[in-house]
């Protein structure tokens, strides 16, 4: 079942190679590893904190860059002037299933003669350019963790053209065996099980219906929120292939009258499981806080981005009609932003989430 999860996801995301393994964090640090990466690597701080754990794991430095405020990936000119001699690849991400700048970073990566990994951990079905999918890094993980709309319950996988890059990986996920007693190269306990991949095939078989839930939740929602003000909904570019995985909004907390966390809290009280992403940002956590306190000064983008963004839910267990029921609510507390700001500093409902304390003056300093 392994090998024909491999086959169909190679297919599906239009690469010579596939090697399933158990999650998608072991696999950015087995594609280090494989590449035999060294000092530093340019990764952006605003993705999850799996992206720079697995470099920092494996002896790596991770260096933030800042990213674009419209598509929320990698600025190249931002990449390019962070290289130095130290630089021996770059990570980028296809946040929210956007390859948005890989084209740039490719060409930048030649330049310098460095590798180019990506994180496609969001982006599984996703095309990077319109017309097609052809890969430009030299190897990509994607994930199948139960979160992911394409889910093995866990798993994840590394995708790439380079037969030679493949076959290192093939050896690396299971312990360096090369038959049966025979171990030829370093290698770990990363494979992928049975039973991960049965479930990976019974999502693979509901693609296009896990797919057309999404891109339809997704219409609705923006529709419900088009005139909803400082409300922004990203949108992948029409026609191109995408998975439509997350509804993504931005919140303009001066012309909404609200701040993101104030909404997002409010929703939460209205039992919609909405949440913010990806607050601090990775180079405000530990042990990257400490490791590189002046990070946020070359990172405008990603502050700004980390106090405004937010995700809906959708997925199969979702309607359009329910998206739109969650649109009036947003525009409802948007249009009543005064009295939602009010009725939640006198909240003291268990789901208020935590993070909310801080608007709170019974609790100030908590």
């Amino acid at each position: 079942m392994v090998s024909e999860f491999e086959t169909r996801v190679a297919a599906e995301m239009n690469v010579r190679n596939c090697v399933a393994m158990c999650n998608g964090t072991i696999a950015l640090e087995l594609s280090a590893t494989a590449l035999a990466l060294r000092g530093d690597v340019i990764v952006p701080s605003f993705t999850f904190i799996a992206t720079v754990h697995a470099l920092w794991r494996v002896g790596l430095r991770p260096v933030f860059c800042d990213v674009d405020p419209d598509t929320h990936t990698l600025d190249p000119e931002k990449v390019e002037a962070a290289i130095t001699p130290e630089t021996s690849a770059i990570m980028g991400v296809a946040l929210w299933g956007d390859y948005s700048g890989e084209r740039a970073l490719r060409e930048i990566a030649d330049r310098h003669e460095i590798a180019l990994i990506y994180d496609s951990a969001h982006a599984f079905g996703c095309a990077r350019e319109l017309g097609g999918r052809k890969q430009l890094c030299d190897l990509e993980v994607v994930s199948f963790h139960a979160t992911k709309c394409i889910q093995a319950m866990e798993g994840g996988a590394l995708l790439t053209d380079d037969d030679d890059l493949a076959e290192r990986l093939r050896l690396m996920v299971n312990f360096g065996f090369s038959g049966e007693d025979n171990v030829i190269h370093l290698g770990t306990n990363a494979k992928m099980n049975e039973v991960e991949a049965a479930m990976g095939l019974t999502s693979l078989d509901a693609l296009d219906q896990i797919f057309g839930r999404n891109r339809d939740n997704l219409l609705a929602y923006a529709e419900g929120l088009e005139n909803v003000p400082g409300l922004r909904i990203l949108t992948p570019d029409p026609g191109t292939k995408h998975n439509f995985q997350y509804v993504v909004a931005e919140l303009d907390s001066a012309k909404a009258g609200l701040t993101r966390d104030e909404l997002v809290a409010a929703l939460r009280l209205e039992n919609v499981l909405a949440r913010r992403y990806f607050h601090p940002g990775c180079h405000r956590m530990e042990p990257y806080r400490d490791l590189f306190p002046d990070a946020g000064q070359s990172l405008p983008a990603t502050e700004a981005l980390a106090e405004r963004v937010f995700i809906l839910p959708t997925g199969l267990d979702v309607t359009p009609d329910e998206a739109r029921l969650i649109a009036e609510k947003i525009a409802t507390m948007v249009r009543l932003s005064a009295s939602v700001r009010e009725a939640l500093s006198d909240c003291d409902d268990p789901r208020l989430p935590g993070f909310l304390y801080r608007f709170l003056s019974p609790l100030e300093g908590v």
